[in-house]
C-alpha cells in the first residue's frame, strides 16, 4: 500500500530593522505555516488532488476562523424587567399614554382604565388601576380670583385651604392613643415633600404627602398633587397609591403621571 508522510512547516516571523527614526513603526512579515503532504509510491495525479483537497480544506478553516475573529456580536443590552432591544430599533414608552383635556395635558398609566366615579368638586378627569382602585389619579378645574399659584402662599398654605383632597376624618368619638395617632385622632397627614417649580413660563406647587387612617389596610396612601393657575382656573392633578404598592412598583407611575401635569 502506499503510504502518506505529512509534515507541519511553520515560517519563521521577520522583522525588518527599524530605521534610525524611533518614530516609525516596526512591521512584522508573518508567513502562514502551510501544510505538505508527501506520497509514497503513488501517481502524480493522486498526489495533485490529495494535495487540492487538502489546500482547500485548510483554507476553508482559515476563512472560518477569521470570520469567527473578525465578527463581533452587540449584546442586546436591557434592563431589569424591560424587554431586550435585539434588532437595534428604538423602543417606545408603552407604559403611559398621552392625554389632552381641555386645558391641560398629562401622561396616564396605560394599564388604568377611565372612572365615572365624581370624588372632588370641579372635577373632570378620573382614572384608576385596573386591579387595584387606590391606586387613581384625578384632575379638578375651578374658578379662581388668583392671578398666579403663589398668591396662595406657600406650597404647604396652599395645601390647607384645598386639605379636602387628603379626605376628612369623619370620625369625632373618643379614643385612645395607639398606632401613632393622638389621642380622639385616627387620621394623620403628613407632607414628605413640597417644592415649586416653573413649566413653561408658569409657577406650579409639588406636594407629597401621606395620609393614614387608623382603620387603613394599605398602611397610608401617598398621595402627589400638582397645581396652577392659568386664566383665572385653578387646575390640580392628585394622583395617589397605597404604601403597600407604592414600594412594590406603584411609585413609578404615580409620580410619572403627576408630574406630567401641565396646562396647555
Amino acid at each position: 500500500m502506499a503510504s502518506t508522510a505529512c509534515f507541519l512547516h511553520h515560517h519563521a516571523l521577520t522583522t525588518p530593522r527599524s530605521s534610525s527614526s524611533s518614530s516609525q513603526r516596526n512591521v512584522l512579515n508573518i508567513k502562514p505555516s502551510h501544510l505538505v503532504c508527501r506520497a509514497q509510491k503513488q501517481t502524480l495525479q493522486e498526489d495533485h488532488d490529495g494535495y487540492t483537497a487538502m489546500t482547500r480544506r485548510l483554507a476553508l478553516t482559515i476563512l472560518i476562523g477569521g470570520a469567527a475573529i473578525g465578527s463581533r456580536v452587540a449584546p442586546a443590552d436591557a434592563a431589569y424587567g424591560e424587554a431586550a432591544n435585539v434588532f437595534g430599533k428604538p423602543k417606545t414608552n408603552t407604559d403611559f399614554l398621552p392625554y389632552n383635556g381641555d386645558g391641560f395635558k398629562l401622561s396616564i398609566p396605560a394599564k388604568w382604565n377611565p372612572s365615572k366615579e365624581v370624588e372632588y368638586p370641579g372635577q373632570v378627569l378620573r382614572y384608576e388601576d385596573n386591579f387595584d382602585t387606590t391606586s387613581n389619579l384625578s384632575v379638578m378645574i375651578s374658578p379662581t380670583d388668583k392671578k398666579s399659584i403663589t398668591e396662595f402662599g406657600s406650597p404647604e398654605a396652599f395645601l390647607s385651604k384645598v386639605d379636602y383632597l387628603l379626605g376628612k376624618q369623619a370620625y369625632s368619638g373618643k379614643t385612645e392613643s395607639e398606632g401613632g395617632f393622638d389621642p380622639d385622632v385616627v387620621a394623620t397627614a403628613n407632607i414628605l415633600e413640597s417644592s415649586s417649580q416653573e413649566i413653561g413660563g408658569k409657577p406650579y406647587y409639588y406636594l407629597s404627602v401621606l395620609t393614614r387612617t387608623a382603620d387603613g389596610d394599605e398602611g397610608g396612601k401617598h398621595q402627589l398633587i400638582m397645581a396652577t393657575v392659568k386664566d383665572g382656573k385653578l387646575y390640580i392633578c392628585k394622583a395617589q397609591a397605597g404604601d403597600k404598592r407604592w414600594f412594590k412598583g406603584a411609585k413609578r407611575f404615580v409620580e410619572s403621571a403627576a408630574t406630567s401635569f401641565s396646562v396647555a
